[in-house]
């Protein structure tokens, strides 16, 4: 799988380099995701918690939370107890403050983390959540093992991913858009145009499909369902740790 960084510096880790990028974007990171999705976003990630709801988890596992849309919405939707992990202080602030306003302090937790080395222990939550950020991880393989170590054994793994279209005409105006529209805009909303060529390039580089399932399989989770959004936008991937 090639590594896609998001400023490509030779002397830089992708994981550094991701953490540098949302530390930049976070003050309008959820004025972009919203104006480039049409909102469409915000019911994917209602769909994917969604899926959880028969399991009725106490405690969730948020991992790259961002600014912590997806764990606010997880407490909401299913009343369970909600810690979000992520590698930028920047985002974790947008998402803290949320919360405090919210008043949901008590229940959704933040805590800088990296993802492939959780300060937590084996087999503590009942689920594990990502919204969009594994394909942001530096070693994808070392992540998903690491979040399937800290969730209980039977308990779901959920990851919500974008994915590659391939319905024609769909596939080729959504990658026009992808690849020209979207990293322009997001440049001059953002002031970073090197993060919204990052996201187009990670995207098409990812695996997704049943050669992610395979990924998954290699951490220990067994994929059971699989749900593409929006015409294959995005996809659902459910597992659960065997």
């Amino acid at each position: 799988m090639e590594t896609i960084k998001p400023y490509n510096q030779s002397d830089t880790t992708k994981k550094g380099e991701v953490r540098t990028m949302f530390n930049t974007i976070a003050p309008r990171y959820d004025l972009l995701n919203h104006l480039l999705s049409l909102g469409i976003d915000k019911l994917w990630r209602k769909h994917a918690i969604e899926t959880l709801r028969p399991l009725a988890p106490a405690h969730i596992i948020d991992v790259a939370t961002g600014t912590g849309d997806f764990a606010i919405k997880a407490h909401q939707m299913l009343g369970c107890k909600v810690t979000g992990t992520d590698l930028s202080v920047g985002m974790l602030s947008v998402a803290t403050e949320k919360v405090k306003e919210k008043k949901l302090s008590n229940d959704i937790t933040f805590l800088e983390a990296d993802s492939e080395q959780l300060p937590f222990e084996s087999n503590t939550f009942d689920a594990v959540t990502v919204a969009f950020g594994v394909r942001n991880y530096g070693d994808l393989d070392k992540g998903l093992a690491e979040m399937a170590r800290v969730i209980k054994k039977g308990a779901r793994m959920v990851i919500l991913e974008f994915s590659k279209p391939t319905m024609f005409p769909f596939k080729q105006l959504y990658l026009f858009y992808f690849k020209h529209i979207l990293p322009l805009m997001g440049g001059i909303v953002s002031h970073d145009k090197k993060a919204y060529e990052y996201l187009p390039q990670s995207v098409l580089a990812f695996p997704d499909g049943d050669e992610f399932e395979a990924h998954m399989k290699q951490a220990g989770v067994k994929p059971i369902k699989r749900i593409s959004q929006t015409l294959g936008i995005a996809t659902i991937y459910i597992g659960e740790k065997e």
